[in-house]
């Protein structure tokens, strides 16, 4: 299951990423929303998939609360989950 965390938590991030730096521009900029409505739904499905995970293996790992809320700030911030698997997953 850890191995599984990680791997959704690199989709959740790069899918992120990808929906900040190429899909909003493309809609704002160049006026193809279309971009984000894809890339912003794939990224919705994954942020779900990682916040359920995070629960789970809190749950299972008896994380402390605080690692536990890192890992739901990491969900919403760019780059957040890269740091959080680097700092708190063994």
């Amino acid at each position: 299951m850890m191995s599984l965390f990680r791997w959704v938590g690199r989709f959740e991030g790069l899918s992120f990423l990808i929906l900040l730096g190429i899909a909003m521009p493309l809609k704002y900029i160049w006026g193809e929303p279309q971009a984000v409505r894809v890339v912003g739904m794939a990224h919705g499905g994954l942020f779900l998939a990682y916040v359920a995970m995070a629960n789970y293996m809190a749950l299972e790992l008896r994380w402390k609360r605080n690692v536990w809320l890192l890992s739901m700030v990491a969900a919403v911030l760019p780059l957040g989950t890269f740091v959080f698997e680097k700092k708190h997953l063994p």
